[in-house]
């Protein structure tokens, strides 16, 4: 375990940045250094555990979506190395069972892209829930209500299509076709 109080004068705290998409991971990555944090990023998840096996970070912003694996099985691994670590999970593809399997796993917070180095950084100190945050007036619309149970019963299935598939009895390619549009919004 890393003790956070014995940092050096001068020493910034170390973050982790794992998404596929260089671009993102270079401008973010440098929007958070400016910030005051010591910036390392990886592509993969392949190459976020052996950086993070090396020396683990007190902090991570982790993609959902990553080529090799899911983001939620490194949040796992970083929690295993240091559970002070500190993780926000960053996705183009948020949904309720995500964002909840993804905090009972440890992340700090759930932000859906496009999120600004601010808003990750508050992420990584939003330690309680808020009260006063509104309940929405509007229910979600019939499509959304369908994409939330796919992506659930998706995830029942490990991924699999196939079996989401029969399990929804829908068609493996109309499932197919409907995992890839966008998320429908609420």
């Amino acid at each position: 375990m890393i003790d956070r109080s014995r940092r050096e004068g001068g020493e910034k705290p170390s973050l982790l940045l794992v998404d596929d998409d260089a671009t993102l991971c270079d401008t973010l990555g440098r929007a958070l250094a400016k910030r005051g944090f010591d910036v390392n990023t990886a592509l993969t998840e392949e190459a976020a555990c052996k950086q993070a096996t090396e020396s683990p970070p007190e902090y991570a912003v982790i993609d959902l979506r990553l080529q090799d694996r899911s983001g939620l099985k490194l949040i796992s691994t970083l929690i295993g190395l240091d559970p002070h670590t500190r993780i926000v999970v960053l996705t183009g593809y948020g949904n309720i069972a995500t964002a909840i399997e993804a905090i009972k796993l440890g992340a700090t917070y759930y932000l859906c892209k496009p999120a600004n180095a601010d808003e990750i950084v508050a992420g990584f100190y939003h330690d309680a829930g808020d009260d006063a945050v509104p309940a929405k007036e509007k229910p979600m619309s019939i499509g959304r209500l369908e994409w939330e149970h796919i992506w659930h019963v998706l995830r029942d299935h490990k991924g699999n299509i196939s079996q989401a598939a029969r399990a929804l009895s829908m068609h493996r390619r109309t499932l197919q076709r409907k995992l890839a549009k966008r998320p429908v919004r609420t």
